[in-house]
């Protein structure tokens, strides 16, 4: 009996994954306390870091949440974190966890709309080069005024729909009964190879539209939840902060795009896949047969769904509301006017965005891992303490390295918080200024003042001094800001949009593991961040340049 239950029991630990995956888990889990114990915390911390990294790069194999939940409570145990600590990192996020629930449930019921319309472009754009370039500049236009997870979340549900009509088709079951997109031994033999080119051609595209976002959301103050942050220890407005970040955004916004159609011309690292010609074909039919059996009611709710569209796109680049109050008025306005009154019906849209909401908290605890041990301080310190051009390189490179492996999020919130108690330090040393250097960095990153107005109450000397450190200041919040969002696509750590659609239902259907993700994003991390790295350099010489 005890044999049996000792199997069954290790059966269902996490169930049908493989077992070498279930003996490395249960191997992570042994060795942490001895670590804690032998090495200390700070290595051990690391470690974890590097185990978590596993369950998300075999997000394929077993959904990260079992395993990487495992390890994130084994560390509240051995006291690497406090409980109190992951709330707080989770309260201080919520708006992203209310982006999550609310957001991607309102994409959800939009979902109509964004295939009647990407079907079409689809379909009638035959060049791949143009298409993907579209996905691309999409991707960042939408991301600069909306919202990265949002912007994914559509580019998630486009792709997933067109993958459902043709997987169906060529399985021969129609649309109304239920039907598993990965297993394909249902579809024809003939069908098989173009099933194949099907899936790299949609993963093109995802990589397209997901490092799009990166591009857009470089850009402004609403484009990552980072940007936010340091504009509000800034004091920056909408076009301060765009003109700011422009010196270095811009030309990798240019470079980034001129990769997309570098690695499409000339089929590097698995781009280049083309729409195969039958797949092009049945699709269209589709789209033809359905549009011709459009009623009014169905009409009807294309035409509601365009017309929340058009809200959602205002209420968050006017910021009428958080970003997750305004998908929920996207639910509730669809739901009340589309006739969705059922809670099953209801329910559907939440199925995609809950388990990844789950996984961010759990990855929240390993953010506040990295706090509580200090994991980055060395790095920080090490920054801190260099000068000039060398030191706004080092803020790049060190905010993209450690983005790469952590939360952008989380990386911007230790080095603005750090880098603005160090300038306030600065301030505090200047003499003649007639207060703390808290309370006139207060005043001049006060965002209803003018710095000038600001520096004209001080002596000509301490305006003079003062002026110079908060120039260098704005310069370092620029490397913070482009340092976390640009390197950070290497992968799907840094980018919660990444990491978003590496969790989806989307990438086991199309095969996107987290190695393909790496690769396919290593031509745009590699020019991306190079050329980042080099308007970081030349920030003053573009900034004169540019200002004549």
């Amino acid at each position: 009996m005890e044999s049996t239950f000792s199997r069954a029991f290790a059966r269902n630990f996490l169930g049908n994954t493989p077992q070498w995956y279930k003996v490395t888990i249960l191997a992570f889990l042994f060795i942490n306390p001895i670590l804690v114990l032998t090495v200390g915390p700070f290595v051990a911390g690391w470690v974890l870091i590097a185990e978590f990294i596993f369950t998300l790069a075999m997000a394929l194999k077993c959904y990260p949440l079992a395993a990487g939940g495992l390890l994130a409570i084994e560390a509240v145990f051995l006291g690497l974190t406090r409980a109190e600590s992951v709330y707080e990192e989770a309260l201080a996020n919520f708006e992203v966890i209310l982006l999550l629930i609310f957001m991607v449930a309102g994409i959800y019921f939009m979902k109509d709309l964004l295939r009647f319309t990407f079907t079409r472009i689809l379909v009638r754009i035959r060049s791949k080069i143009l298409i993907s370039l579209l996905f691309c500049f999409a991707g960042a236009f939408l991301s600069a005024f909306l919202d990265a997870l949002t912007v994914t979340a559509v580019i998630i549900a486009v792709a997933y729909g067109f993958y459902d009509v043709y997987h169906r088709f060529a399985s021969g079951r129609d649309s109304h009964c239920t039907h598993d997109l990965c297993n394909d031994q249902l579809v024809k033999e003939t069908g098989r190879r173009e099933l194949f080119e099907f899936r790299k051609f949609l993963r093109n595209l995802m990589m397209h539209g997901a490092v799009g976002t990166a591009l857009g959301g470089v850009c402004t103050l609403v484009g990552e939840p980072q940007n936010l942050l340091i504009g509000a220890e800034m004091g920056w407005h909408f076009s301060t902060f765009f003109l700011k970040v422009a010196p270095v955004s811009m030309p990798v916004f240019v470079v980034g795009m001129l990769t997309c159609v570098t690695v499409e011309k000339f089929k590097l690292f698995n781009y280049g896949a083309e729409l195969p010609g039958n797949i092009r074909s049945h699709l269209l039919e589709t789209a033809t047969a359905h549009d011709a059996g459009l009623g009014k009611c169905a009409r009807g709710k294309l035409i509601m769904q365009g017309l929340c569209g058009v809200w959602l796109v205002v209420a968050l680049a006017f910021h009428l509301a958080a970003v997750g109050i305004v998908g929920l008025s996207v639910i509730v306005l669809l739901a009340a006017f589309n006739g969705v009154t059922e809670e099953h019906q209801l329910g559907k849209a939440f199925e995609e965005a809950l388990p990844f909401t789950a996984l961010l908290v759990v990855f929240f605890a390993i953010v506040a891992v990295i706090h509580d041990q200090h994991l980055f301080k060395p790095v920080i310190d090490f920054v801190l303490n260099l000068k000039g051009q060398t030191q706004l390189a080092a803020y790049y490179a060190a905010n993209g390295l450690l983005s790469m492996i952590s939360d952008n999020v989380f990386v911007a919130t230790v080095y603005i918080s750090e880098t603005k108690m160090h300038f306030i330090q600065m301030l505090h040393a200047v003499p003649n200024i007639g207060m703390t250097g808290e309370q006139l960095m207060d005043m001049l990153t006060d965002p209803a003042r003018h710095r000038a107005d600001v520096l004209a109450t001080l002596p000509s000397e301490a305006a003079r001094q003062v002026g110079m450190i908060m120039s260098n200041f704005d310069k370092l919040a620029v490397a913070i800001n482009t340092g976390t969002n640009i390197p950070s696509v290497a992968t799907p750590n840094g980018q919660a949009a990444f990491l978003f659609l590496l969790t989806s239902t989307l990438a086991p259907v199309i095969r996107l593991s987290y190695g393909r993700m790496v690769v396919l994003a290593l031509p745009y991390t590699v020019t991306m961040s190079v050329t980042g790295l080099i308007a970081t350099w030349y920030l003053d010489d573009i900034v004169r340049l540019v200002c004549g």
